[in-house]
């Protein structure tokens, strides 16, 4: 197992509304020193929910991803807020963007993305046992729900507007657990 490099010096060499560039000054085990960029880790996490209803159909949100400049077919998702865990935001992420609140919530994985450069993480939920309900969010617009059958992943994943990673992973996470359930 390799030594873990120590850390000399954190320095904020740039800040925005939403993002804290952080520079953090390393020295390896081998007397190398560099210097590290990344995004500074805020708030408690986020959550991703893969949401079924009694159809097994998955419940898509299509949202604004401004990284891209286009609307994207995603799971919901969102912050999770002081106080919550990962099981109570998802709920309530779940009522905010597509209407829904479940009865049955677990945690399939938490992940991150891109961690040489930033320590977010996100914690991927199952949630079963669907009712309506809204709740008002953040959101600047109301986001169109889609229901997409489950077995239907693999024409899901083909489409243009269908690309983030992270969203793909947890479809496929689940898919195996659904699996194994069923024996």
């Amino acid at each position: 197992m390799p030594v873990k490099p120590e850390i000399l010096k954190i320095s904020q060499p740039s800040q925005s509304r939403l993002f804290k560039v952080e520079a953090v000054d390393l020295r390896f085990s081998n007397g190398v020193e560099r210097t590290y960029e990344r995004l500074a880790v805020r708030g408690n996490g986020a959550v991703m929910i893969v949401a079924l209803d009694d159809a097994d159909n998955i419940i898509l949100i299509k949202e604004y991803a401004v990284g891209v400049e286009d609307y994207l077919l995603t799971l919901p998702k969102g912050l999770i807020d002081p106080g919550e865990d990962a099981i109570i935001a998802a709920d309530r992420e779940l009522k905010e963007e597509a209407g829904f609140g479940a009865r049955d919530i677990v945690s399939v994985k938490e992940m991150t993305s891109a961690p040489n450069y930033m320590g977010h993480k996100i914690t991927t939920v199952l949630a079963r046992d669907l009712y309506p309900c809204k709740l008002e969010g953040d959101e600047p617009e109301d986001m169109e729900v889609v229901h997409w059958p489950l077995s239907q992943l693999d024409e899901l994943f083909a489409r243009d507007d269908f690309t983030e990673a992270r969203t793909i992973a947890a479809l496929y996470m689940v898919r195996d657990r659904l699996k194994i359930e069923a024996g």
